[in-house]
């Protein structure tokens, strides 16, 4: 009997082989640093606007799926070079190539860029993206992916596909606008293309918090270390948990999260939170 429950046992070697540490990631296509398990993506292309390239795009992709298994990197804070957040994708290393594709290329190509979306939804750590200037096409869809948006007056994010001939419909942005703004000025943006302005952006719930350009990084750095020093398995618990509730019921949702906080009340965090409060004290959470 405990030969057979031994067997059946997962080694936790193995499990500690799925992790993986990324402070010291050497990125190709992006500027990455990391500083208190707060790492900050830098697009670093600000004579062009910080724009995306096929392979800006599968680093990416890659990297943010890569964060799923990472131990020393707890908030993500996601910026352009410059005074500009991201231009979209290359006129001239995407647009130009794409025209010349046939259509399962261009579905790779689409596929790919959606996975981008996937993987930014699904890796634990919240996204804070620190958005300034031209925010735009593939860039305004990232910052529409990222958890907590900060921007500036000067903020413009357009999601111009429909301006290159093209739909709305682009990496998942019929299904999250709406959720972000609602409906109809989702829709407004989607057909039009038009840029919305830093203000209006606020005012509309795009925006969590307008900052001064100088102090943006710094304000968005600060909210992401925040959320770094807080009890980060249970801040996964609640990314996944507003990501897949989308498309449950009421009564699923409640029952989903039933579970989901029974399992947070097995962590340490939470004996750590009750012991904090019987001596009269702030909680130092680790993480488990």
């Amino acid at each position: 009997m405990n030969n057979d429950t031994n067997a059946n046992m997962v080694d936790p070697s193995l499990l500690a082989g799925n992790r993986k540490l990324l402070a010291s990631y050497q990125a190709r296509h992006f500027q990455w640093e990391v500083s208190n398990q707060v790492g900050t993506i830098t697009l670093n292309r600000p004579e062009r606007k910080n724009p995306l390239t096929f392979d800006s795009y599968a680093e990416l992709r890659d990297f943010f799926h890569a964060l799923k298994w990472a131990d020393d990197v707890k908030a993500i804070v996601i910026t352009g070079a410059g005074d500009n957040f991201c231009s979209g994708g290359d006129v001239h290393e995407i647009i130009g190539p794409l025209v010349k594709l046939k259509a399962p290329e261009l579905l790779m190509f689409t596929r790919m860029t959606g996975e981008l979306v996937k993987n930014m939804r699904g890796c634990p750590q919240p996204i804070v993206a620190a958005i300034d200037g031209v925010c735009a096409g593939a860039g305004a869809i990232m910052a529409m992916s990222s958890d907590i948006r900060f921007g500036t007056a000067r903020s413009k994010t357009a999601f111009l596909f429909n301006r290159v001939g093209l739909a709305g419909c682009d990496m998942g942005a019929c299904a999250i606008l709406p959720r972000i703004i609602g409906q109809g000025r989702a829709s407004e943006l989607l057909f039009s293309g038009r840029s919305l302005g830093g203000e209006e952006g606020e005012r509309w719930g795009f925006f969590n918090r307008l900052c001064a350009p100088e102090t943006l990084l710094a304000d968005a750095q600060s909210m992401a270390s925040d959320l770094a020093a807080g009890p980060t398995f249970a801040n996964g618990v609640t990314k996944t948990m507003l990501h897949q509730e989308w498309a449950m019921t009421i009564e699923q949702a409640i029952e989903a999260e039933a579970q989901a906080q029974a399992i947070c009340m097995l962590t340490e965090d939470f004996n750590r939170a009750y012991e904090a409060f019987v001596a009269k004290q702030r909680p130092v959470f680790q993480g488990n």
